[in-house]
């Protein structure tokens, strides 16, 4: 077979259905006699609810039913399990499916309408009367922990979500004997989750039995089926969850919400199907997010600018409830020490609550503000060492010899993390070498031009490749098509074209002749959810696995129909061939055929029936991504207006599947990063009221203010799964923020401005410029 699949950039095979308006996202599913819901959600941030008047919207023509949490029972009451483990936190209070006693943030369900259309119920959902009692609000993270800060729940004894330390090496000895420590403040705010496609519900009860068909745009399919099931209080095999095509998922469709409880509970109840589809308004209150931290810091620095250690404290904000545990905050303490051979860490993150929407993973988790944090901290012993920024990194980075490298932090589970392979300084070398060595003239003649531009780099390491495992199965068909099912489910992400390349290549078939079935429980029994980067390594693996297997049963069967040895057979062109033979040859499809079974005919001795295989890729230990990004901006110091004029990527995500798709996963991680450093802010005032509600406000980055992204790969194998793959879904983002903004600190050194948050906004440049003119 002359083509080889696995590393080249071959297009993907989900594209022709979308891109010829054939997919079937949520809002496509056409249900015979359908009802459709729409919410009434809380106006307040804090409030009791007194009581809930559903009188009038119950008449409105049309309306099917009106369930307050009262009217649907215990299970509309109690409260929702949660995603991840929470067993370590000292508050994990959670969300009911309708709340009925106390709501802690603007958005949360209270009522849900049922109608025969949208319009219909939304009519009926603005006569719903809710009586509340306001309460004050938290709408500060900083200041949650105040002694006379109200209490975002009123039955809580305080706002501590819970305290997490990371601490290893000789903390006070380092800093006491450093030559230079630095202390600095940093602030990251929140930002939400906007993607293409808001969240939406389908329920459908089976009308012969107890069954339950739900269609949710979800990354987790499998999760919400266990969740449902327990919540509900029915066995998870009566449950059918299927994630159709969904459009952009970036962390916030991990969660399970309480929609994913009520539509399949008022559906049941019913007995007929519902469906609920988010709209944008809604996606603004209701949708988790994500970035809100105060990070109070020490760096300790040797004479020649290598770094040492870090220590200080960070507040997190986690929002109202803990849907998802302390996921993000967790994150944000597992990626000290960076790509860094620190010798001692020391830090902790206190969690809080605030009357806010909960802040879960969004792209990259807590990963881009650690990162934020340590780079900043790079750049400013640079700064006040008088050094090349790229100089501190190349004296302070883990050696390609070091590796596998022991951080000396611990992993969620407890376990030592371990860096497990990489070469940070090729990376970095790579991209000042693309981006050239004539930037010092060129700032120079822009400064004596008036013009300030500046060049920021940043470095990071990303975990990838979360436990516990995904799965796949790989079966031959009688007639030659493969078929490929796996519990991961697909956001955009490609996930059916790797899986096929890396199937092609191993069974020698072509790409067209392979069906990837995913993203359904009724396909595959289990899986965990595409989140942390992860669907490469463990599904891709399983895969591989799979197809190993496959094969291995292929030629085993030609072996005893010809007679030969498996070491004279090869498998090419979808055809078991004997080696030097001609017409000594058997299709797989021929061979499926026969390990079907047919009616008198015994089976092959010592062989399983179906030219399949299954298997599940366990992971032991994650896989570390890593890379170093660099960019050019210019500031209009009249206006603060930023534009990127130059953004070069050296990334290492292991042995590359697809090239092409990396890249897109890559490019779009550093538009969600910029979009971070630059535009997006969600913005509440002092009551907790959402200020930043639609996209005339809230600014997400568009083409024009993206430049064109270039991206050198390095390959470093990883020599912890059987295709040396590593994650690419978040390594785009990661350090985006803190490159663009180390830039942007960069052209203004002429000022002396320091920028330690992010976004900026040209407003608050033109402050700080203004500043430092005065």
């Amino acid at each position: 077979m002359g083509v080889r699949y696995f590393g080249s950039a071959v297009r993907r095979v989900e594209d022709p259905v979308l891109i010829t308006g054939r997919g079937k996202y949520l809002d496509d599913l056409k249900i015979a006699g359908v009802l459709h819901a729409a919410f009434v959600r809380a106006g307040h941030a804090h409030a009791r609810i007194v009581t809930v008047d559903c009188t009038a919207a119950r008449k409105v023509p049309g309306v099917v039913a009106v369930y307050a949490a009262a009217d649907l029972g215990e299970v509309a009451r109690k409260e929702m399990p949660h995603t991840v483990p929470v067993g370590h936190l000292k508050q994990p209070l959670n969300y009911q499916p309708l709340a009925d006693r106390e709501v802690c943030h603007v958005g949360v369900p209270i009522v849900v309408v049922i109608a025969e259309s949208r319009s219909i119920a939304e009519d009926a959902a603005a006569l719903v009367e809710v009586d509340y009692e306001v309460l004050d609000a938290v709408a500060d993270w900083r200041t949650a922990l105040n002694a006379d800060a109200p209490r975002v729940h009123l039955d809580s004894p305080d706002n501590l979500v819970a305290s997490l330390h990371g601490r290893f090496g000789a903390v006070e000895e380092v800093f006491s004997k450093a030559p230079h420590v630095f202390s600095e403040t940093f602030e990251t705010h929140r930002g939400g989750c906007h993607s293409m496609e808001g969240r939406g519900v389908a329920a459908l009860p089976d009308p012969m039995g107890e069954g339950l068909t739900i269609w949710t745009s979800t990354q987790m399919p499998h999760m919400v089926r266990r969740l449902v099931a327990d919540h509900l209080g029915c066995d998870e095999r009566t449950v059918r969850v299927i994630a159709p095509n969904v459009g952009g998922g970036f962390g916030p469709k991990g969660v399970f919400y309480s929609e994913e409880v009520v539509v399949p509970l008022v559906a049941l109840k019913l007995g007929r199907p519902v469906k609920w589809v988010e709209d944008r308004s809604e996606h603004f209150v209701s949708t988790a997010q994500q970035r809100d931290q105060a990070w109070v810091v020490e760096v300790a620095a040797d004479h020649d600018g290598r770094l040492l250690a870090v220590r200080g404290r960070c507040i997190h904000d986690n929002g109202a409830y803990v849907p998802y545990g302390t996921v993000a905050a967790v994150t944000s303490l597992a990626a000290f020490p960076g790509p860094y051979a620190l010798q001692a860490v020391d830090i902790q993150i206190d969690v809080v609550f605030t009357n806010l929407v909960p802040n879960t993973p969004v792209r990259g988790a807590g990963r881009p503000t650690a990162c934020f944090v340590l780079e900043r901290l790079a750049d400013r012993v640079a700064r006040e060492l008088s050094l090349d920024p790229a100089d501190v990194r190349r004296r302070s980075f883990v050696r390609k010899d070091q590796f596998p490298y022991l951080t000396g932090m611990k992993a969620r589970d407890g376990s030592p993390i371990s860096f497990d392979s990489g070469d940070y300084h090729a990376c970095l070398e790579a991209v000042l070498e693309r981006a050239g060595d004539d930037f010092i003239a060129r700032q120079e003649s822009a400064r004596a031009s008036g013009r300030f531009i500046g060049r920021g780099i940043a470095s990071y390491v990303e975990d990838t490749g979360l436990a516990p495992f995904e799965g796949a199965t790989v079966r031959v068909e009688p007639n030659g098509k493969v078929v490929v099912q796996s519990g991961a489910a697909s956001q955009g992400q490609g996930h059916a074209t790797i899986f096929a390349q890396i199937c092609a290549d191993i069974l020698g078939v072509r790409l067209e002749d392979i069906v990837v079935e995913a993203a359904d429980t009724d396909k595959f029994p289990l899986g965990i959810g595409a989140i942390a980067s992860r669907t490469a390594v463990t599904a891709g693996s399983s895969v591989h696995q799979a197809s190993v297997a496959v094969r291995s049963k292929a030629i085993k069967i030609a072996s005893e129909m010809f007679e030969v040895s498996e070491a004279d057979l090869v498998l090419e062109d979808g055809v078991v061939r004997v080696v030097g033979v001609p017409g000594m040859q058997v299709p797989l499809a021929q061979i499926a055929f026969r390990l079907n079974g047919m009616s008198g005919m015994p089976m092959v001795a010592g062989v399983e029936p179906g030219l399949s295989a299954t298997a599940y890729y366990e992971v032991r230990k994650n896989t570390f991504a890593n890379g170093t990004h660099l960019c050019e901006v210019e500031v209009d110091i009249d206006t603060g207006r930023v534009e990127i004029t130059r953004y070069v990527v050296g990334h290492d995500c292991g042995k590359l599947i697809n090239p092409m798709l990396v890249d897109g996963q890559v490019r779009g991680g550093v538009v969600h990063g910029i979009g971070n450093a630059l535009f997006e802010r969600m913005i509440y005032d002092e009551a907790g009221q959402p200020v930043t509600t639609n996209y005339a406000d809230y600014l997400l980055p568009t083409a024009p203010e993206i430049p064109r992204i270039e991206i050198i790969h390095v390959e470093s194998p990883s020599p912890l799964n059987p295709i040396g793959v590593k994650g690419a879904g978040e390594g785009g983002t990661i350090p985006a923020a803190a490159c663009v903004i180390a830039a942007i600190e960069d052209a203004l050194k002429p000022f002396h401005i320091r920028i330690t948050e992010h976004p900026v906004s040209p407003a608050r440049l033109r402050d700080l410029i203004r500043t430092a003119q005065a």
